[in-house]
């Protein structure tokens, strides 16, 4: 494909909108430059990455980019000597923590997302980098006393030098005999020096250097005599803090040229990520499917002519520039006889915007973009997509319409292949009808000839012809309403267009003498052929009424069937209770027994009875914990009859437990099914599917655990309170309260691990959290925070899993 192409079917306009769902410059560049690739696997790969980026929306997972910076440009300039400045230096920060936290987030989701996980295996997080910038250069941008010895040095001698001026300026603006000369009593700064505004009118009565003066001329700002060897102190101390600083800055720049090509590559993935991610943003707002990208089948001849093995179906195909509330969908599709399209209409009917939503959806599909259709598109991955569409006439160039048409023609013939995909508006036109039909149909036959997948648009009436003669071609037409005088934008494949001059005639009211000459000099033959298409046209309406009519009685008996479906859910769920029910009630009672016979033989011990009475009493005691250990058994180890769960079939709506989310199964597999979740479709273990049953759709719960029959049941899991608790600022005794109530709700939440934020400090409060959680039951191992984590003032704990 060329840049023509791509500015016919406007695909610039769609990446456009596209680089608008991007959260920086990285990924809006990506996107802007994005083209269609013509390798299979590489689209397939695409199309994945485009869907699981979908599903960690659909997982309500952030994974914006904001807080990331396009540092390449400072990065690389770092290699020539370039010194990077604070607030670059901050950028640079920031921009390498998003990149390791994304990484975290993607690796541990590899199970549901490997494809991104794959991706931001390459983002290095450059730790020494942030490490030092993070301790030289704080939040504001400013260099840290800490980032040197000497530069904590040299601002002790600077605050000590700025006092003692401050000093001995405010003794001489609060001298008594200096007062009367002065327009103010301030101290301010000209030329970097500490000054004192004296009025005009007394100039020398104070001696000093004078800097400046007023606009007015009645104001001068002098450095008076005293001061000048305290401001030149003051002055030589800001030049050595300037001169520090730069050494400081020099060194961080030169430790990042060091690393640029980390720096480059990890910006070349987040951008990668970022258009993805803008990727499945515009697939949610365009409401598009994932399409099923495929090979070239191997297809036989048929008389002669080979079918090139490509497949096209769009169903209720949308174009993505048009109003999606408004716009018509069109059903497109080419069977396994058919590679070439011919369609017919009137003018402003939509063809020209049918030839273009299948070329541009078939350029987005190779971008790696989901496409605006219903489920079940699927698409071959064409070498090229070559457009001829519109009037291109040039002044500049002294062509006409029809040879700007030509030349396009001339230029997509010798370039396409049997794997191009050719889209023609109408051809053969914009010269002499006659000639101009048939050199259409030698330019089609041409293409058909090579096994070129074609679609073109058409008003000659020979072309209809031409496709129904011809193996490999098929008719299609746009539909007119003879009633309102409209196109309706519906597309129809395997009947030509009709036509309608006469028909909207006598309905604007033409003279019917008029229209009974025009029907005499249309010939037999086309009058026929009109009375057949009319014929057609009225068995396929009454057909679909006919189709409507049956579907309609289908969604009956399916309602009707899903109603039965939730009689029998609510009454297996209100038999599951029930025996619940009398098993605690049972296993109450049992316990209650089994204390009586406690109690009993504690009274026997204590009455003092005969040693054979005891024995006696307790042999029948054991008698009657056989009798009741035995129903225990039966009633407590044993499945309920009729309770066990029923096995899943397709269409069953389910609940994905490592998900928690809920969707319908679609393909039923022996260990595993497809589940369709939203728009998107993933594979999962049966072992993690339950059924839903309607009452629990309804509530939009999860389903209760699978029956358990043993005599522990797991409780189910708590709410979560969070990865990290900061106990800054609390007392030792207060934050260990807080901290047991902590491990117990994260226990409880399923956490695998939290964060304890104590801080440095003293080091009271860190060693008793320490101490607290070394011994605590629920902990399996603790480790302290990573420099990019807080280091020592953070303790990260791993909980023990519940059983």
């Amino acid at each position: 494909m060329n840049e023509k192409t791509f500015e016919i079917l406007e695909l610039p306009k769609i990446l456009e909108r596209l680089a608008h769902h991007a959260d920086f410059s990285g990924g809006r560049d990506r996107a802007l430059t994005l083209r269609p690739t013509s390798d299979l696997d590489e689209a397939l790969q695409r199309q994945q990455e485009t869907t699981e980026a979908r599903l960690l929306f659909e997982l309500k997972t952030s994974v914006a980019l904001g807080g990331v910076y396009d540092i390449r440009g400072p990065a690389i300039a770092a290699q020539r000597g370039v010194v990077i400045e604070p607030p670059t230096l901050l950028n640079i920060l920031s921009t390498l923590r998003r990149a390791a936290a994304v990484r975290r987030l993607l690796t541990r989701m590899r199970g549901q997302v490997p494809r991104l996980a794959e991706i931001a295996d390459l983002i290095e997080e450059c730790p020494t980098i942030q490490s030092e910038i993070a301790r030289i250069i704080n939040d504001r941008g400013e260099v840290l006393d800490s980032a040197s010895p000497r530069l904590a040095i040299i601002r002790r001698d600077l605050k000590v030098a700025l006092d003692r001026l401050q000093s001995k300026l405010q003794n001489i603006i609060n001298n008594s005999r200096n007062q009367p000369y002065l327009q103010d009593s301030l101290i301010t700064q000209r030329n970097g020096r500490y000054v004192i505004p004296l009025r005009a009118e007394f100039r020398g009565r104070i001696q000093g250097i004078i800097h400046d003066q007023s606009s007015s001329g009645a104001t001068l700002w002098i450095e008076p005599q005293a001061t000048v060897e305290y401001n030149n102190t003051v002055r030589e101390r800001q030049l050595e803090e300037q001169e520090e600083i730069r050494r400081i800055l020099v060194e961080l720049t030169d430790l990042i040229a060091r690393h640029v090509d980390f720096i480059v590559r990890t910006l070349e993935i987040l951008s990668d990520l970022d258009m993805i991610f803008a990727r499945a943003r515009y697939a949610e707002a365009t409401r598009a499917t994932a399409p099923r990208l495929v090979g070239f089948r191997s297809m036989p001849a048929q008389n002669g002519i080979q079918h090139p093995g490509s497949t096209l179906t769009l169903p209720e195909a949308r174009h993505p520039l048009l109003n999606p509330e408004t716009v018509v969908p069109i059903d497109i599709y080419l069977d396994d006889d058919t590679f070439m399209l011919v369609i017919t209409g009137p003018n402003t009917g939509g063809k020209t915007v049918a030839l273009k939503t299948v070329g541009l959806l078939t350029a987005m599909a190779g971008c790696g973009m989901h496409l605006p259709t219903a489920e079940g598109a699927v698409i071959s991955l064409f070498d090229g997509v070559y457009a001829d569409i519109g009037d291109e006439q040039s002044i500049e160039q002294s062509l006409s319409t029809f040879s700007a048409h030509i030349t396009n023609t001339i230029a997509i013939l010798k370039t396409c292949t049997a794997r191009s995909l050719v889209i023609l508006d109408e051809v053969g036109a914009g010269t002499d009808p006659a000639e101009g039909s048939a050199l259409a149909r030698a330019i089609l036959d041409a293409l058909r000839r090579r096994g070129v997948t074609t679609l073109v648009t058409t008003h000659h009436p020979e072309l209809k012809v031409w496709s129904h003669e011809n193996p490999g071609v098929r008719n299609a037409s746009m539909v007119f309403d003879l009633e309102t005088l409209a196109p309706t934008y519906q597309l129809v494949i395997g009947l030509p267009g009709r036509s309608n001059a006469l028909a909207i005639a006598a309905r604007l009211g033409m003279d019917e003498s008029i229209l009974a000459d025009a029907r005499g000099m249309i010939t037999t033959e086309s009058m026929i052929a009109d009375d057949l298409l009319d014929e057609i046209h009225r068995t396929r309406d009454q057909i679909r009424r006919e189709k409507a009519a049956t579907a309609a009685a289908r969604k009956e008996v399916e309602e009707v069937r899903s109603a039965l479906q939730a009689r029998l859910d609510n009454i297996e769920s209100e038999r599951r209770t029930v025996m619940q029910e009398a098993r605690d009630e049972v296993r109450g009672e049992i316990e209650e027994l089994r204390g009586e016979i406690r109690r009993m033989r504690h009274q026997l011990q204590a009455a003092g009875q005969p040693l054979e009475a005891i024995r006696e009493a307790e042999g029948t005691l054991k008698s009657l914990e056989r009798l009741l250990d035995e129903p225990v058994s039966n009633v407590l180890e044993q499945p309920v009859e009729g309770l066990e769960e029923r096995p899943l079939r397709l269409g069953d709506p389910v609940w994905v437990h490592t998900l928690k989310t809920e969707g319908t199964i679609t393909e039923l597999g022996k260990e595993d099914a497809e589940v369709q979740i939203g728009r998107l479709r993933l594979r999962a273990r049966l072992d993690d599917l339950t059924y839903r049953t309607r009452g629990e759709r309804k509530a939009g719960e999860a389903p209760a655990p699978r029956p358990s029959y043993e005599r522990s049941v797991p409780p189910p899991p708590g709410k979560s309170p969070g990865l990290e608790l900061d106990l800054r600022g609390a007392r030792v005794e207060d934050a260990l309260h807080r901290l047991e109530e902590y491990i117990d709700a994260a226990y409880m939440a399923g956490l695998p691990y939290v964060r304890i934020i104590h801080g440095k400090g003293t080091g009271a409060l860190r060693k008793a959290v320490q101490d607290m959680i070394r011994e605590h039951p629920l902990t399996r191992s603790w480790e302290r925070g990573r420099p990019n984590e807080g280091g020592d003032g953070v303790t990260v704990l791993f909980l023990v899993q519940q059983s």
